[in-house]
């Protein structure tokens, strides 16, 4: 007997534990059924679950889970990234906390303390992605530095470097100055920052009491500077092109160029250029041949390369020793305040600074080629399809990918320095030493490149790699390409394409078939979830509190394709309360009898209520797989909602509680047996998404056969239970009592006033529908009087129109009806005011130009349902006529 309560927090570690022991998330390499493969975006090692890890691994769990249940060999392929960055930051720290640094190690034995905190405390996202439920075949986890995908990575990385698509190259990179690194553009954040803009004055070399004025937000860098640029369309500076100025404070000459980069309408119009210090500028410089003088070092302190004055100084020490020295000498022209945007590293918080440095790069715009391609040609396709421009908007603009990092953990280029500085790139030292003999002829001492590589470049290998590439693999055959990825917009650029990239390069094929986007989960007003705002939601909390089958299905049901998330904590223990009704639903079937009969035919059945039924499941099973299989995750949802709640529930249970409480014992025991065939459908349709619960009811109410439901197949779809002429009826009848009761609550009747419901212009058919279900609709409407109407329409009567009649509702005596119409007058006023006042607002260009596009949003939301309110209390009102 199920228990009176459903106590989630009791259910859920006892079910996982049973689905991981019984091996029911294992793929099969050598199964005959049919391959469905889904690569898990691996989160971070030193990560925990958020709310957009908590979307994204639902949505994947339902699809690996429904598929599943379709027959097929689902692999859902788990683990973990090495992190490179955030995984040192982390250790780094917690040595600090014992008073020691990583200099206070070797390399190695610093490597040997982070392999010891992964084994330790890493790993912590896994064990809370079994909490939410998610069903990934955890035998199969990687790691992007197990031995494994480290093969994987040095074979990839010399085979590109000899076809020539690895090289190093000086160029500048976004340089973290506290961390000591290169970062990626994802490891950037723009901040709006309120500084100063100077203008500063550069005298003309040969005639040095003529002044060019140019404008800058970073002056301690005009010691670097090698030219100043004009626009070559502006009259004001057209003949001094191709003079020169001298720059202050270092006398050297620099010309002045014509260059698009100049814009005559910002500033003076005059740029000062400096190639090592600014990523446009360095595009200038390569385009006028400029020289690139890097004036600061890996710390952000000025170099050798400036005058002795600054040398040694902190960037912004040099910055403000810079002004005071030009004001003395009396160029600078002006200091506006400013504010403006400035990158600064995510994890370190300081300014990044563009810096020249030898890199590693990979040739990314050869590698495009084909990734462009294969989705202009369908092979991938991106669901929306709106998340292909931003991908070939990307693609065609690609810039060189700079792959290392100056780190100690990570997987550490197979690149060897000869004494004369000779690079050997292999996959082993041995190989690396044999090469080099073979160059000089005798053996010689090798020196190992320190830096590592940037951590995309081994989740770039993901789809492949975890499947046990290099090797020919069963797996490597059977589950690549896989279905599809489900991720972010924020990686498009970095995870997506260079998968792509890598995949169609050494794989000759597309890593999968389909890429799904996700949109970011906001909070209930539409902003972005942060610690700083305060309005982060925890997803172990809400677990903790509502269930994770209350959560999934929430985030699941608001996964509508390009639209944001809005959650609040009230909409997940609204689907709690869901969760609950499922429960008591299928807790009153128990109660009343209804057991699953393995030899039930619903073809047999004879009943009405019982074929409409049967017919609205199968409906329900076809809805649900569509759904997924178009990717509709929130209409799969919104169909087992509406079901479960309405058809089944609100509607079903209390249209049979006659029947199986009366004296035809063949009626209620074919209702008993449709009921429970019905419940069990339902389960299987609700696993995907609610897998607890589901697992939970169908072992105490299910077939009794042992096998879980996650083993079990998906329903057959069978059209030809579907009895159009049974689902009309009943289907007319819902409508009926659904008005009736929509007018008595727009009219304030009274809950315990039973009132007549008279039928005008009525036609056979519903007047037959009436005779037959007369009972159950005077219980469920509660109605003292049902029939035609005999003669004018009484005053006072409330009338609404369905199909086939119109119903009239006499409520004289009832309710006070010039009280009513009064009523609704005054709130149908109150919303048009609510909507005047927003149309006001968002008609104010100001307002538009100022306010967050999720402020925008959300005032259109508001007066689409003022709007809605509005029309509603229209219709009440006109249904009571003028009096």
């Amino acid at each position: 007997m199920l228990d009176k309560t459903y106590r989630p927090h009791e259910v859920e570690a006892k079910i996982y534990r049973r689905w991981e022991e019984s091996g029911a998330f294992a793929a099969d390499p050598s199964s005959d059924a049919s391959a469905y493969a889904i690569m898990m975006p691996p989160p971070n090692v030193t990560g925990s679950l958020h709310m957009g890890h908590a979307l994204n691994m639902t949505l994947q769990d339902v699809l690996t889970r429904y598929h599943r249940l379709q027959g097929r060999d689902a692999l859902w392929q788990p683990g973990t990234d090495h992190a490179g960055i955030a995984t040192q930051m982390v250790v780094e720290r917690a040595l600090a906390a014992k008073g020691q640094c990583r200099l206070d190690f070797s390399r190695e034995a610093f490597i040997d303390q982070v392999w010891a905190w992964k084994e330790e405390s890493g790993g912590t996202i896994i064990g809370q992605l079994r909490r939410l439920g998610a069903s990934p075949d955890w035998a199969r986890e990687r790691f992007t530095m197990d031995e494994g995908l480290n093969r994987a990575v040095r074979r990839v990385f010399v085979d590109l470097y000899r076809q020539g698509l690895i090289y190093k190259d000086k160029r500048l990179v976004n340089w973290d100055p506290k961390l000591d690194t290169a970062v990626s553009d994802l490891e950037v954040e723009t901040r709006e920052v309120k500084g100063k803009l100077w203008h500063l004055r550069y005298p003309l070399a040969d005639d040095p009491e003529r002044m060019i004025t140019v404008a800058t937000t970073r002056p301690e860098t005009m010691l670097g500077d090698t030219a100043v640029a004009v626009h070559p369309d502006d009259p004001r500076y057209r003949e001094l092109i191709g003079h020169e100025v001298r720059l202050p404070l270092v006398g050297r000459r620099i010309p002045i160029v014509a260059d698009d980069h100049a814009d005559p309408e910002t500033g003076s119009g005059a740029v000062k250029i400096t190639p090592a210090h600014d990523f446009n500028d360095f595009e200038v410089g390569r385009r006028h041949g400029l020289e690139m003088i890097n004036v600061m070092d890996r710390h952000g302190c000025m170099n050798e390369a400036v005058p002795e004055a600054y040398r040694g100084l902190d960037r912004f020490e040099a910055r403000a020793k810079v002004v005071a020295d030009l004001e003395a000498l009396g160029l600078v022209a002006e200091i506006l305040d400013h504010v403006h945007s400035v990158p600064h590293g995510d994890r370190s918080g300081v300014p990044i600074e563009p810096f020249l440095t030898d890199q590693w790069y990979c040739d990314a715009k050869s590698l495009a080629t084909a990734a462009i391609a294969a989705v202009e040609d369908g092979r991938t396709v991106f669901v929306p399809r709106q998340w292909e421009n931003t991908y070939f908007e990307w693609m065609r603009n690609i810039q060189p990918w700079c792959i290392s990092r100056q780190l100690w953990w990570g997987h550490q280029i197979p690149a060897w320095y000869g004494p004369d500085g000779a690079i050997f790139v292999a996959e082993t030292e041995d190989e690396a030493r044999e090469a080099a003999a073979a160059q000089f002829g005798e053996g010689v001492e090798l020196v190992r490149e320190t830096d590592v590589l940037d951590t995309w470049f081994s989740s770039a290998l993901w789809p492949f790699s975890t499947l046990g590439w290099p090797e020919r693999t069963p797996e490597v055959g059977r589950y690549y390409p896989g279905d599809v990825l489900i991720t972010g917009f924020d990686i498009i650029f970095f995870w997506v394409a260079r998968m792509m990239m890598m995949g169609l390069h050494f794989m000759g094929e597309v890593p999968f078939r389909t890429v799904y986007i996700h949109a970011l989960v906001r909070d209930e007003h539409g902003q972005k979830m942060s610690k700083t705002k305060g309005n982060v939601i925890d997803p172990l909390e809400m677990i903790d509190r509502f269930g994770a089958d209350a959560l999934r299905f929430t985030l699941v049901a608001m996964a509508a394709q390009g639209r944001d998330i809005k959650l609040a904590p009230a909409r997940v223990e609204g689907n709690r309360n869901f969760a609950t009704k499922l429960w008591n639903a299928a807790r009153y079937t128990e109660m009343s009898g209804c057991r699953f009969d393995p030899g039930f035919d619903p073809a047999s059945v004879r009943l009405t209520v019982n074929r409409w039924m049967i017919g609205a499941a199968v409906r329900l099973g076809e809805a649900v797989a569509t759904a997924l299989e178009s990717y509709r995750f929130n209409e799969a949802a919104s169909a087992l909602y509406h079901f479960t709640w309405g058809t089944l529930c609100d509607w079903y249970l209390e249209f049979t509680k006659p029947i199986l409480a009366g004296d035809d014992a063949a009626a209620a025991a074919e209702t008993r047996a449709t009921t429970a065939w019905v419940m069990v459908r339902l389960l299987h349709h609700l696993h995907p998404v609610m897998p607890f619960i589901s697992e939970e009811l169908w072992e105490q109410i299910g077939p009794g056969d042992n096998r879980p439901l996650i083993a079990t197949r998906w329903p057959e779809p069978d059209p030809a239970l579907i009895d159009a002429a049974a689902a009309a009826e009943m289907d007319w009848v819902v409508r009926l009592i659904s008005m009736v009761r929509t007018v008595r609550s727009e009219m304030n009747v009274p809950a315990s006033a039973q009132i007549a419901l008279l039928l005008k212009d009525a036609t056979p058919a519903a007047l037959g529908h009436v005779a037959t279900h007369r009972d159950l609709i005077l219980r469920l409407a509660r109605l003292s009087e049902l029939g035609p109407l005999d003669g004018p329409v009484p005053a006072g009567a409330a009338q609404a129109v369905i199909e086939d009649a119109v119903l009239v509702l006499p409520l004289a005596g009832v309710v006070d009806l010039d009280q009513e119409r009064a009523r609704l007058a005054k709130e149908m006023a109150k919303a048009d005011d609510e909507i005047a006042r927003i149309d006001r607002r968002l008609g104010n260009a100001d307002f538009l130009a100022k306010a967050p596009e999720e402020v925008v949003a959300e005032n259109r939301d508001r007066r689409a349902d003022h709007v809605a309110l509005r029309d509603k209390l229209a219709e009440a009102l006109a249904r009571l006529g003028d009096g």
